[in-house]
């Protein structure tokens, strides 16, 4: 009888299927290829936010960079592109004030397509949650499942934004600064801002789907299965 009773307690410990992080991630991969329409929707929503991140921070440090080259002729340039010298001045912190705000806006904007887009994947995917479920899985990896997908595509997104930001912002530089730009390239300041920006982008993604991901993990598997979404 206790031996029977142990065979009964290994089958009812055997359902839960713990897989490893690698399975979480091949399936991770394969639902954004297969929901690439959705996956593009919510990676575009990414993709405007850091290249507008990326674009005011890129645009600082060109500015900054010139600012502090003591060229006369580029700092006459600059004035009569009604950019302020001093940088402490009233002007230049309402400008700087001004572009955080916008900043932080485009990205709260950011935040919420996010979160949305992935709360309709969940939605979408009720029976493919519910099988999973049905089959062993345990709801630590359907929130890995989540998370992952939403760190794929910030991660995609953040790196495209980067790019589109960054040249973008530089080939109008080139146009109002002419060669200075690059006589001045504030090389190592673009690469701090690009790897904050890639950080802040991947971040935003995670943070969006955490809520969804919770949800999808609490799904009762009977619902899930009963649902005709």
């Amino acid at each position: 009888m206790v031996e029977q009773q142990k065979r009964t307690a290994g089958m009812e410990i055997g359902t839960q299927v713990n897989l490893p992080i690698s399975k979480a991630i091949e399936i991770s991969l394969n639902s954004v290829k297969i929901r690439f329409g959705r996956s593009l929707i919510t990676v575009s929503g990414i993709v405007l936010a850091i290249a507008f991140l990326m674009s005011i921070w890129t645009d600082t440090a060109v500015v900054d960079s010139l600012k502090g080259a003591g060229n006369k002729e580029l700092n006459l340039i600059l004035q009569q592109k009604g950019i302020d010298i001093d940088p402490d001045s009233a002007a230049a912190r309402q400008e700087k004030s001004k572009n955080n705000w916008l900043v932080v806006l485009s990205l709260l904007v950011c935040l919420v397509g996010i979160t949305n887009a992935m709360l309709m994947s969940v939605t979408e995917r009720f029976r493919e949650i519910g099988t999973m479920k049905c089959l062993g899985a345990l709801d630590s990896f359907i929130v890995k499942l989540f998370l992952l997908e939403s760190t794929f595509q910030g991660f995609a997104g953040t790196t495209a934004g980067i790019i589109i930001g960054f040249g973008l912002t530089l080939a109008l530089a080139l146009m109002d600064y002419g060669g200075y730009v690059l006589d001045y390239f504030p090389l190592s300041g673009i690469a701090e801002s690009a790897g904050y920006a890639l950080v802040v982008g991947t971040l935003l993604s995670l943070i969006g789907a955490m809520l969804p991901a919770y949800r999808a993990a609490k799904m009762e598997p009977v619902e899930a299965m009963r649902s005709d979404t």
